[in-house]
C-alpha cells in the first residue's frame, strides 16, 4: 500500500483549456486514479462493445471491484463529445456500447476507456516530477501551464499526468490551504491562479509537479531531463 503526498489533484476530473475558457474551476482533493487504457473491441462486427465484465475477464485485477468514474475517447484521441456519435452506453456498470446501427453512417469509431479507481488498483507506483516554477505572480497571476512547462522543461513531464501538485515557492504551503482561487488546477492543463479572482491581495508565487505512472512502457516526452529524477511516492 502506498502513500500519494497530500494535497494533489486527479486527471480527468476537469478539464478546462487555456485559450477561451469560459468557467471557473475549483480544485478538490483526490484519493483516486485511472486505470490503465482498455481497448477490447472494435466496430467491425455491430459495433465497439467496451462492457466491464469482459475486460475484467481479460485484464485480472487491471479493475478495482467498484468503479467511480469512466472516461472513452476514440483510438485516435478524441472525445465523445469530439466524436459526436450515439452512444448507447456509458457508465461504471456497463462499461461503454457503440453501435454501428445507431449511427448515421452505420459504422462507430473506434473507442477505449479506462476507470476511476482508488489507488491500490491502479499503476503500482506514482512518481513525481521535480518542482517546476517558471512564472511569478506580477502581471495577471501565475501560470503553470503544462504546455508551457513542457518548452521551458523539455524531457521533464511524462506524457499523460495523472496527478498535480501546487505548493507556494516559498514555504512549501500546499495551494488549497493559502485559501487563494484557482482558475486552473488539474493535471491535464496545469494551475492557474489569477490576481482578479482574488479577494483581498494579489495571487502568491506557486510552482507545481506533476505526478506519472513508473512504468517503464509511459513514454516521457524526449529531451534531456533537467534537475532531480521523479521521486516515487511510496512508503
Amino acid at each position: 500500500m502506498f502513500q500519494l503526498i497530500p494535497i494533489f489533484i486527479m486527471a480527468g476530473l476537469m478539464t478546462v483549456s487555456t485559450q477561451g475558457i469560459s468557467e471557473q474551476s475549483r480544485p478538490s482533493v483526490n484519493t483516486r486514479c485511472w486505470t490503465e487504457w482498455f481497448d477490447r473491441d472494435h466496430p467491425s462486427g455491430t459495433g465497439d462493445w467496451e462492457i466491464l465484465t469482459s475486460l475484467r475477464n481479460e485484464n485480472p485485477g487491471k479493475i478495482c471491484p467498484t468503479p467511480v468514474g469512466i472516461e472513452v475517447e476514440t483510438t485516435t484521441g478524441l472525445s465523445i463529445a469530439a466524436a459526436g456519435e450515439v452512444i448507447a452506453v456509458a457508465d461504471t456498470t456497463t462499461g461503454f456500447i457503440c453501435k454501428n446501427e445507431d449511427q448515421p453512417d452505420q459504422t462507430c469509431l473506434d473507442y477505449r476507456v479506462r476507470f476511476v479507481c482508488h489507488p491500490p488498483f491502479c499503476n503500482q507506483h506514482i512518481c513525481w516530477s521535480k518542482w517546476l516554477d517558471r512564472d511569478n505572480p506580477g502581471g495577471t497571476g501565475d501560470w503553470e501551464t503544462l504546455s508551457q512547462l513542457r518548452i521551458q522543461y523539455p524531457g521533464s513531464i511524462c506524457d499523460e499526468p495523472l496527478y498535480i501538485e501546487a505548493v507556494t515557492v516559498d514555504t512549501m504551503t500546499p495551494a488549497l490551504a493559502t485559501g487563494q482561487n484557482f482558475f486552473i488546477f488539474n493535471p491535464t492543463t496545469g494551475f492557474v491562479c489569477r490576481n482578479s479572482d482574488q479577494t483581498k491581495r494579489g495571487c502568491l508565487d506557486y510552482k507545481v509537479r506533476f505526478g506519472c505512472c513508473c512504468d517503464p512502457e509511459t513514454p516521457i516526452r524526449p529531451g534531456p531531463i533537467q534537475g532531480e529524477p521523479f521521486d516515487k511516492a511510496i512508503q
